[in-house]
């Protein structure tokens, strides 16, 4: 009897470890409705008149309190929302609408609290911003617990909110076709390591356009699809190269997944979808290839491919006697008057956009002069190029064109023994190590170098 009594002990437990296990299994299962969920990317699947919602597959603790959505597309109305909703939230409301849930919604900046009337709390969102949100741990009391959001890394705002039972889990959701963001259920937010980072001046007001690209720090990460040759995404800076500062580099510090890294010269009115030196007025060394493109889809053989932690560089050698005359007009410049000039196909659909042009050299409009401009990797110089400068000057453009591709502009010496000429202070010292650097063995010409002439 008691050989029975203990097998049928024995067949009681091992159902109730199954039962827990199929229970915890459940529990621990990411749910989402009309919502195609793609690695980490999500993108609405409905008609626009019904929600989309995803609900994560475990609640915010203290071990993993913070997460965040980045807005690859906005789709049609951009009502994309972030926050946090109960376990079995309905997945046919907007997180936020229904009690217990909280949530930060892109397209009006407002914050919904349980429900579906919301509040002004915060900046509207839009393609590339970074929405994020968490909750402090340590402010666990009494079934309540503070909520925040943030935007881009910096925090909008934070309210108190009771605790379900189960937890308070990540959630998403859209409600308009083309909708699309990037989740990362793993993202640090207020770390010793971004702290250093944010030490250190993000040198944001340097670029003057940013399509699909981030600045954090000195860091510049591409936000788009990555998709198509439309989907570039491009970084050029608020002044051009001159006399004074004639050379940047930028570090590979992510190759993403095809490495489609470009770094040159283009154009103030660039296009902001064409890599550069795909169209005119531009000229680049392309990291996936090693080819230089100059204002042709079609490169040629220039040098050897860049890879993670590779350094690419691009000057200017500029004669003894080269006058610029809009050197004394850059500060006049603003950003806001970027546009296509007047009279021009604007349909960049193809890839060769000097077709509109047919029987003209891409350069011939110009009268600028000639310059040799050169090419580095790692401090070395790999190949030069004579172009002609266009009206305006040559503006320092990065471009980028697959996903997780990160690329440090380098504006410390920490990182590199070459100072970004962006920031480069006016000390001897750095100004000879700039010329040695920069001319060794590349030819016997004399060059202007930030004030001090020197002969090669």
């Amino acid at each position: 009897m008691d050989d029975i009594n203990l097998h049928y002990r024995f067949l009681n437990w091992r159902r109730r470890i199954r039962e827990i296990r199929e229970v915890r299994a459940v529990r621990y299962q990411e749910r989402y409705k009309r919502m195609l969920k793609n690695g980490d990317t999500l993108s609405y699947q409905g008609n626009s008149d019904e929600v989309g919602c995803y609900v994560a597959p475990r609640p915010l603790s203290k071990g993993n309190c913070y997460f965040e959505v980045t807005i690859m597309d906005t789709g049609v109305r951009g009502t994309i929302a972030v926050g946090l909703v109960p376990q079995h939230y309905k997945l046919d409301h907007q997180p936020g609408w229904l009690p217990h849930s909280i949530a930060y919604h892109a397209d009006d900046g407002k914050l919904y609290n349980g429900n579906p009337v919301g509040q002004q709390f915060g900046p509207k969102c839009n393609r590339g911003d970074r929405i994020g949100c968490g909750i402090y741990a340590d402010t666990s009391d009494a079934g309540l617990v503070t909520v925040f959001f943030t935007k881009n890394g910096k925090e909008v705002g934070s309210v108190v909110v009771p605790v379900a039972p189960d937890g308070l889990f990540p959630a998403i959701g859209m409600h308009s076709l083309g909708e699309e963001v990037r989740l990362d259920l793993q993202a640090e937010w207020g770390s010793e390591e971004e702290d250093s980072v944010m030490m250190v001046d993000s040198h944001e007001d340097e670029w003057a356009r940013l399509y699909d690209v981030r600045v954090s720090g000195t860091l510049l990460e591409y936000v788009g699809k990555g998709k198509s040759i439309m989907d570039v995404g491009l970084a050029q800076a608020r002044q051009p190269l001159t006399t004074r500062s004639h050379y940047f580099e930028v570090e590979i510090v992510d190759p993403g997944e095809k490495c489609y890294i470009a770094l040159g010269l283009a154009r103030r009115d660039y296009p902001k979808n064409r890599h550069p030196g795909w169209s005119r007025g531009s000229v680049a060394y392309h990291a996936d290839d090693g080819k230089i493109f100059h204002g042709s889809g079609v490169g040629d053989q220039f040098g050897p491919r860049c890879f993670e932690g590779d350094i690419m560089g691009c000057g200017i050698m500029f004669p003894r006697d080269y006058v610029l005359d809009y050197e004394d007009e850059m500060d006049d410049w603003d950003a806001a008057d970027v546009r296509p000039k007047q009279g021009r196909v604007e349909n960049l659909l193809y890839l060769n956009d000097e077709d509109e042009e047919e029987g003209d050299d891409p350069e011939q409009e110009h009268e600028g002069r000639k310059v040799m401009v050169f090419f580095t990797r790692n401090g070395k110089i790999i190949g030069r190029r004579e172009v002609v400068v266009p009206a305006g000057g040559f503006y320092p453009t990065i471009g980028m064109l697959s996903s997780g591709e990160k690329a440090l502009h380098n504006a410390s010496l920490t990182r590199l023994t070459l100072q970004c000429m962006f920031h480069l202070q006016r000390s001897p010292q750095l100004q000879t190590v700039y010329c040695e650097t920069t001319c060794r063995g590349v030819c016997g010409m004399k060059i202007f170098n930030i004030g001090l002439q020197k002969n090669c």
